[in-house]
């Protein structure tokens, strides 16, 4: 009698555990009566292979969301996680193997603050940028494998604007620029590997005006010898 009771209540722990199976099952991908997505979403390629993970509220993305590739759902290639109250989400860019190679902010689809870029290691910086409204807009930073600035960029509104320079890998000053909407403007000064001053002038509307001057070991190199040399 006992075994026929114990074997009762084991099934009776089977179908329970089924049943709730089955109900977890049936919330997933539901909608509210509003027509709005709600609670845990699951959404697959053709290929059967998991598309994103992740849970809504009225309509609304909430917490973290985990985004794969058709060809490989081993890693994510994108998480987000959603910032409540706000249209933000914090987002970082992976390739199919893992690898970090960016991550930031993002409102609703465009880019928004600071970004970084990094290496094929995922662990040492390529590049920094600043964005508004989806468009490069303040300083940009890009570096050499051994972490020295290789430029500084300013950008508004996705065009360069402000001073720019370069840099040669010993850190030496190559390009001293000025820029206006994408056009250089301005003073211009080029210097050479070893950081000593070629020639400089000034731009207007994106082309050279005025008086250049250029220079051979940090001296001014007057005309006759410069009209020497150029020929």
């Amino acid at each position: 009698m006992k075994k026929i009771t114990n074997i009762i209540i084991y099934s009776l722990v089977i179908l329970t555990m089924g049943l709730h199976n089955i109900h977890a099952q049936a919330k997933i991908n539901q909608f509210n009566s509003k027509g709005e997505r709600i609670g845990l979403w699951k959404k697959k390629y053709n290929n059967g292979r998991i598309r994103y993970i992740g849970q809504f509220e009225n309509g609304k993305e909430v917490g973290t969301f985990r985004y794969y590739s058709a060809k490989n759902s081993k890693f994510p290639i994108v998480i987000k996680t959603f910032i409540r109250g706000t249209n933000l989400a914090k987002v970082k860019f992976y390739t199919e193997e893992g690898v970090l190679e960016s991550k930031g902010e993002m409102e609703g689809k465009k880019r928004s603050g600071k970004w970084v870029y990094y290496n094929t290691d995922g662990k040492s910086i390529l590049s920094e940028e600043s964005y508004m409204n989806g468009l490069l807009n303040g300083e940009a930073k890009t570096y050499y494998a051994s972490g020295k600035i290789t430029e500084i960029l300013n950008y508004r509104n996705g065009k360069l604007h402000g001073n720019i320079k370069r840099f040669a890998d010993n850190g030496n000053l190559l390009d001293d620029l000025n820029y206006v909407d994408g056009k250089l403007q301005g003073s211009a000064k080029y210097y050479n590997l070893q950081g000593q001053l070629i020639y400089s002038g000034a731009y207007g509307n994106d082309e050279r005006i005025g008086k250049w001057e250029y220079f051979e070991n940090g001296k001014p190199i007057d005309s006759i010898k410069l009209k020497q040399m150029h020929n």
